[in-house]
């Protein structure tokens, strides 16, 4: 297992569409240890092939319990509902942007010695994987935004602004 650099938003690499899996050799397996690897190092919740340089259909996407899910040539079966919410990209570091996802998905894929399976998610799982998929079709999250790109930092601030906005104000006693 390594580390691998993670591609940031101008690499060209990243517009470009993924080539299917179609050994389920050694080869394979050490791409999906070293997303594992980058991706907990990186501290994320996804990572897919071309975001280190390799243009395969394969993705790691974290479920509910923490645990590392292999998506190998993974296809959307089945969405459901919608969910509005904040979303970055290991590969547009420090940018979030107000992203519609599904809130339910289905994925069919292969696992890294080629069986087939499907996986269900919901709410954050859900658009991790819608996210992670899109790489694999030479997309970024910032295409689905309204535009507007905000820091942590920013967003820390909205969110202070909006708590201090709905806190009741305390009346003033009058002395007497």
């Amino acid at each position: 297992m390594a580390l691998r650099k993670i591609l940031t938003q101008g690499d060209p690499t990243l517009g470009k569409v993924c080539r299917p899996v179609e050994k389920f050799d050694r080869k394979l397996h050490w791409l999906l240890d070293d997303l594992k690897e980058t991706l907990e190092n990186a501290g994320g919740v996804g990572l897919a092939a071309p975001q280190i340089g390799i243009l395969r259909r394969a993705v790691i996407v974290m479920d509910d319990q923490d645990q590392m899910i292999e998506l190998v040539n993974p296809e959307i079966v089945r969405k459901e509902g919608e969910q509005g919410g904040w979303e970055g990209c290991l590969s547009v570091p420090n940018q979030y942007g107000w992203v519609l996802r599904p809130s339910s998905v289905t994925v069919r894929a292969q696992d890294r010695d080629g069986n087939f399976f499907e996986v269900s998610g919901e709410e954050m799982v859900a658009r991790c994987f819608c996210h992670e998929l899109e790489h694999l079709e030479g997309h970024l999250f910032v295409e689905r935004t309204d535009g507007e790109l905000y820091t942590m930092e920013e967003l820390d601030a909205m969110e202070a602004e909006q708590t201090e906005a709905r806190r009741p104000r305390r009346k003033r006693r009058k002395r007497a």
